[in-house]
């Protein structure tokens, strides 16, 4: 029978307690609430109703540290703005709770935050820090490697930086497929959108497209740059160009670097009456990607798949094969097609 003393109700129940009532030590209690511990059926099913009735949880954090395993994933990510980050973050913490891990989400959107987020994660003990970010500065580099030599994946970007281990997307083939779309009916002036730069890692979709330009001998570009992955930057870079070029000069195909641009983009020539004079490409495949009001040709990105192999090398580090980039697919609708004569 449960204790009504509300004074000893108001206290946190504990492993002696359960072990009192269970009448077995705190050894099997801690065996007996233990997945594949080896321990006589009958002491774990007594332990389990004392546990039960006392309303008993174990302390996680004090068996791993006892372990010397936290059992928790730092995940690092700064351009909230991206509605795709949204997803990304919302699937990587559903597998990895799956396989009973926890998050540690560290926003790092601005420089000054690496040294605060990085301490973080070394005082929660990580196992794992899976990096989603845009820019990798050599600062955080050098902290994860004074951290115990934590895994650190970087996912969704390359990097030649030693010793990080990176999961990706082919994005110079996933945008080479889109830019030859596009060369396919007939564009001839072309624009990319990029987002924000970094030295650090790269996303190879900008030179996917500049590839995709050199083998059909057309070197010109015009070569736009978005502070940040927001449509409110695709919005204002796509009327700062059109206001600044001669409408006889416009380019007939815009390539971003991915959805959300390419959604501002599409919002601007919209408002200015140029819907269909410029055919529009984005990456990403976002839900609103999907939308009648955009219809945007894109590339999709094996997400599940990208997300359940970083978690495998961070649970099994020692991999052989440095960096793993899987194919994106294709998705075609309707906004590379060019439906109005420029005038």
């Amino acid at each position: 029978m449960k204790d009504s003393n509300p004074e000893n109700l108001a206290r946190k129940v504990t492993a002696a307690d359960v072990a009192k009532l269970a009448g077995v030590s705190r050894w099997t209690v801690s065996r007996a609430l233990t997945d594949g511990a080896s321990i006589a059926p009958e002491s774990r099913e007594r332990v389990i109703q004392a546990a039960r009735e006392l309303g008993y949880r174990p302390n996680l954090l004090a068996r791993s540290l006892s372990q010397k395993r936290s059992n928790m994933v730092a995940l690092v990510v700064d351009e909230m703005q991206n509605p795709y980050m949204l997803r990304i973050l919302e699937m990587t913490m559903s597998q990895l709770q799956q396989k009973g891990l926890m998050s540690l989400v560290l926003n790092i959107s601005r420089e000054s935050d690496f040294a605060s987020a990085l301490t973080r994660a070394d005082q929660f003990q990580a196992d794992g820090v899976l990096f989603l970010g845009t820019v990798l500065p050599d600062r955080l580099i050098h902290m994860v490697e004074n951290m115990g030599h934590i895994p650190l994946i970087v996912m969704y970007r390359d990097s030649d930086v030693d010793d990080v281990q990176i999961v990706a997307t082919d994005g110079f083939s996933g945008t080479r497929q889109l830019t030859a779309l596009l060369q396919q009916q007939g564009c001839q002036r072309f624009a990319y959108m990029s987002g924000p730069g970094s030295v650090s890692t790269r996303l190879g979709r900008k030179e996917g497209f500049a590839d995709a330009l050199n083998s059909q001998q057309q070197a010109h570009a015009v070569y736009l740059q978005a502070s940040h992955f927001s449509r409110q930057q695709g919005y204002d870079v796509t009327c700062r160009y059109l206001d600044g070029t001669l409408a006889d000069q416009y380019v007939d195909a815009l390539v971003c670097e991915n959805d959300i641009l390419a959604i501002g983009a599409i919002d601007a020539l919209r408002e200015k009456g140029l819907e269909g004079q410029i055919a529009i490409t984005g990456f990403d495949d976002l839900d609103l990607a999907a939308s009648p009001s955009y219809q945007l040709t894109t590339c999709s990105q094996p997400d599940a798949a990208l997300i359940d192999e970083a978690i495998k090398r961070l649970l099994s580090p020692d991999q052989e094969q440095r960096r793993i980039q899987m194919p994106p697919q294709l998705i075609i609708r309707s906004s590379h097609i060019l439906t109005q004569q420029a005038n």
